[in-house]
């Protein structure tokens, strides 16, 4: 599917690989919807590209309804991205060796599962209308995370949200092929996001050491290729694509 045959939105696209995407799929052609929360920089990234900014809750029904329609207004939604979500890191025990609270836990998935969901759905109500491209009425793009697949100590509510995207993401695929949607999720390893740019130098380069090849973080504009490589090729549909240059996360 062409990129530039309709519009497209993105979850999360104020930083990070969300702004990298977006900027992609402006440069690519696409009228493009950023979405994310108020205090977000999202209104200042979406003049730096040529975006449209829509501020965005996404566990929100009301709020990502009124983002999907707004893409839905600049051209056929063809495309949607979504890079919301939460790096939460919660223990099962604290240092007291009292549990710790659950709603970290629930907050941690409401976001990072629940709000993929809750676009995923409404994206899909909006595509099924859409004239084919190349076969493709849309292509609906989920991130999961390596730490779905081996998280480390304090990573199981992350690693959770990310293996159940994962999961849903054959499942849903195969739903919504009778409608020409397809449904792909990739899974980045350390990539140059805010949340790794705020270590400590060395933290950094200790963790670009681990990766095999090549050694060093990703870059976001690198995920952004994945994303349109995505699009662009018909037969990726239900997989998730690791992203991470063969590195396994440690258990610490």
């Amino acid at each position: 599917m062409r990129i530039a045959s309709g519009s497209a939105l993105v979850t999360g696209g104020a930083s990070g690989l969300g702004a990298a995407t977006a900027e992609r799929l402006v440069a690519d052609g696409a009228p493009v919807v950023i979405c994310d929360l108020p205090g977000s920089a999202g209104a200042e990234t979406a003049s730096r590209i040529g975006a449209t900014f829509a501020s965005t809750d996404v566990t929100s029904e009301e709020q990502v309804r009124a983002a999907v329609a707004i893409a839905a207004e600049l051209g056929p939604l063809r495309v949607v991205v979504n890079c919301a979500g939460i790096p939460e890191a919660v223990k099962v025990l604290d240092r007291s060796r009292r549990a710790t609270d659950l709603d970290r836990f629930t907050r941690t998935i409401a976001v990072n599962l629940t709000g993929t969901y809750n676009v995923l759905r409404l994206a899909a109500e909006a595509m099924v209308d859409n004239p084919l491209d190349d076969g493709d009425r849309g292509v609906l793009v989920c991130t999961s995370s390596i730490a779905a697949f081996d998280g480390s100590v304090g990573q199981a509510a992350y690693s959770a949200s990310k293996a159940a995207i994962a999961g849903m993401t054959l499942p849903i695929a195969r739903e919504l092929a009778e409608h020409a949607i397809r449904v792909v999720t990739i899974a980045p390893g350390m990539f140059e996001t805010p949340l790794f740019l705020g270590l400590p130098e060395p933290a950094q380069r200790s963790l670009a050491q681990q990766v095999p090849h090549p050694s060093r973080m990703g870059r976001p504009a690198e995920f952004a290729d994945c994303v349109a490589f995505v699009v662009g090729n018909g037969m990726i549909n239900g997989e998730t694509v690791r992203l991470d240059g063969a590195v396994r996360m440690a258990p610490r």
